[in-house]
């Protein structure tokens, strides 16, 4: 059983969670838990670079949001001492957008862009002669009296982040030195993150709690630490500041988060595949009606985890209800399903 830090002292006691976000995030790859040969590959990369006296590869990393892709560029810029330049692919509409950035780079910085694959395409034709001969070319004047200005510009070192890496051009993938995939971590991998994270919160927490916080995450550091703070103040309201695994169950089960990770709209999408559509097939747009929410929501928030924890299935008529939604849900499986999906069994 352990007890919160309440030392108005302590400088992790009072953090707010908008700090506290950006203060979890380990600085370097010796502290960086999971992805071990990313990691590794990425250590051997960036000290290859560095023996030679020169600037790193170009980085891709590919992999389902939350699991560090963000942390790692922030790494690659601290284990170079080097700046970090941050924008994403949304936010460069042009190619006058992206020349501006890459001609206020200095020698051998980083720069990190996220969702690259959602760049438009004048910025990714202009990015790929940058990332190959580091100079861009801009146009001034229109017309045919438009001129072409080659402008050279420093160094520097590409992190492009994606959770949609089959969006990518194979041009702007090819470019890439070094492509780091990103895979969902494992409970004692997320068991080890969510202790970091308690100590840098100024949190108690003993390795069972650790336990159930880390088995509910969906294999994903973000939601681990999410749910950290989460049962952080459940137990200053409810349980006087005290963590025990009970506490830290109660308090999941209050923000709807069961003992396997799902969470509400997960619960929604299964009760309407097997409730209202008897276990399937139920098309996208119509299920996505059922529970309130997006196409896009359901595709691509609970359909990825219900599929990889053998509950739904995609077929070419639509989604289908696995043995093991039936009986997570607490139902009988129909004696239509019964035979069926079999592998989704428990």
């Amino acid at each position: 059983m352990a007890k919160l830090s309440d030392d108005p002292l302590d400088p992790h006691a009072h953090t707010d969670d908008s700090a506290a976000e950006g203060a979890l995030r380990p600085p370097s790859l010796a502290e960086f838990r999971g992805q071990p040969r990313v990691s590794e590959q990425l250590g051997l990369v960036l000290a290859a670079a560095q023996a030679r006296g020169q600037v790193p590869d170009h980085v891709l990393l590919s992999g389902p949001p939350g699991l560090g892709k963000t942390t790692l560029a922030m790494i690659i810029a601290n284990e170079l001492g080097q700046p970090l330049r941050i924008s994403s692919g949304p936010a460069i509409q042009h190619a006058g957008d992206l020349a501006a950035i890459l001609s206020g780079l200095s020698e051998g910085e980083v720069f990190f862009l996220d969702e690259i694959h959602r760049m438009s395409r004048p910025a990714e034709e202009m990015l790929y002669l940058a990332m190959e001969d580091f100079r861009v070319d801009v146009i001034v004047g229109k017309g045919p009296g438009a001129t072409e200005i080659p402008l050279e510009i420093p160094r520097f070192t590409l992190v492009g982040a994606t959770t949609r890496a089959g969006l990518l051009p194979g041009p702007l993938r090819d470019r890439f030195g070094f492509t780091g995939q990103l895979e969902y971590y494992d409970d004692a991998s997320l068991v080890g993150i969510v202790a970091r994270s308690a100590r840098l919160l100024g949190i108690a927490l003993d390795p069972q709690s650790a336990e159930v916080i880390a088995s509910r995450s969906r294999g994903t550091p973000r939601i681990a630490n999410r749910l950290l703070r989460r049962v952080r103040d459940y137990a200053l309201v409810k349980a006087a500041g005290t963590i025990d695994p009970a506490v830290a169950a109660s308090a999941l089960e209050l923000y709807e988060v069961d003992e396997l990770g799902l969470d509400r709209l997960d619960r929604a999408v299964l009760e309407a595949v097997c409730v209202r559509f008897s276990g399937g097939p139920v098309g996208l747009s119509t299920l996505a009606m059922s529970v309130g929410e997006e196409t896009e929501t359901v595709e691509e928030v609970a359909e990825p985890f219900l599929i990889r924890q053998g509950f739904l299935m995609r077929t070419p008529r639509g989604r289908v209800a696995t043995n093991r939604a039936w009986r997570h849900l607490g139902l009988s499986v129909p004696a239509t399903h019964a035979d069926l999906f079999s592998g989704g069994d428990d």
